[in-house]
């Protein structure tokens, strides 16, 4: 277990998850770099910690290798959070989707190599593609959709992401563990690129209809922000971790209706759920998953504790923060 001040380097620091994750480590006493081209990511998500004595923000894009190589030099540990996200953003764009995803995480892991660097790399769900499994362990095998759905161009750049990781551990022995997130919600995330969560909360509030793809029935499980980062970090620093993947998130199921639902209830709003084919917001190429459900029996084990929060404390979270900004 790796213990005592550390300095480290959170690639997309300026996002969601990136920006929490932040806050902990500077918490926890370690100095902190950033990294983030501010693409999907926020100045405002530092606004806490902006003034901070041991952190470091470098606005630019982990595409750029020598930015890259700069801020890897004297560092520790890289927890290396940056890609393209959200579903709407990967339909619409699946170039930079693999230029993003794929060639950054290469430079990164050779660097690491060379200067003996802790890595923890996010991953996602999405590598699991339409396994049909009522439960994915992360031995499940991969069951991505068909070249010309565009969707599962990230799903397949992550995985490619992971085989990279995987590869640099066993040849060089840097001490690599990948997370496979599922559905993180809480605080700070915006709407925009397709989070429902987020999305919902906004339009509940404004009373103005919530629009539910499909029949609903779409099954996914939510897992508060400050959890995830929680697992990531204890995970990073363990050594035994070292080399393994593991899926990180709650393992409590909620159909997309019924989470609408359950939004308009707690913000007592007088909106509508309308439901609405896929086609209208992502196109007509556009392929779906019924069921995302992670088995986290490994990360149980390993830590000896999951993500815990309830939905209803998480909307709760979402929605005082959301209010606050109104």
């Amino acid at each position: 277990m790796t213990t005592g001040s550390q300095h480290c380097l959170v690639t997309g620091g300026a996002g969601f998850i990136g920006s929490h994750l932040t806050e902990q480590l500077l918490d926890a006493g370690h100095a902190v770099t950033v990294i983030d081209d501010l693409s999907t990511g926020r100045e405002e998500n530092l606004s806490a910690v902006r003034d901070h004595e041991k952190l470091t923000f470098r606005k630019g894009s982990i595409t750029d290798p020598v930015l890259l190589t700069e801020v890897m030099r004297g560092v520790d540990t890289v927890y290396h959070l940056a890609a393209a996200v959200g579903v709407k953003l990967v339909a619409d764009d699946p170039v930079r989707t693999i230029e993003t995803n794929i060639y950054p995480t290469e430079t990164l892991l050779r660097h690491a190599a060379q200067q003996n660097i802790r890595v923890f790399l996010a991953s996602t769900s999405e590598v699991y593609g339409k396994n049909p499994k009522e439960q994915w362990t992360e031995e499940e095998d991969l069951v991505l959709g068909p070249t010309s759905k565009p969707r599962w161009a990230y799903g397949c750049s992550k995985a490619i992401d992971e085989f990279l990781a995987l590869a640099y551990h066993r040849k060089y022995e840097i001490p690599v563990v990948i997370g496979r997130f599922f559905n993180v919600v809480g605080p700070r995330q915006v709407g925009h690129y397709g989070m429902v969560i987020p999305r919902f909360v906004d339009r509940a509030l404004a009373n103005e209809p919530l629009t539910v793809f499909d029949d609903g029935q779409q099954v996914r499980c939510f897992a508060h922000v400050d959890d995830v980062v929680n697992a990531v970090v204890k995970l990073t620093n363990d050594d035994s971790a070292a080399g393994q993947v593991f899926n990180i998130g709650s393992d409590f199921p909620v159909t997309i209706k019924s989470l609408a639902e359950q939004v308009v209830a707690l913000t007592e709003s007088s909106s509508e759920i309308q439901l609405e084919p896929y086609h209208t917001e992502y196109g007509s190429d556009f392929e779906d998953v019924r069921r995302r459900v992670p088995d986290l029996t490994k990360l149980q084990a390993q830590l000896g504790e999951k993500p815990t929060r309830t939905l209803e404390q998480i909307l709760r979270d979402v929605i005082a923060e959301k209010r606050g900004q109104c």
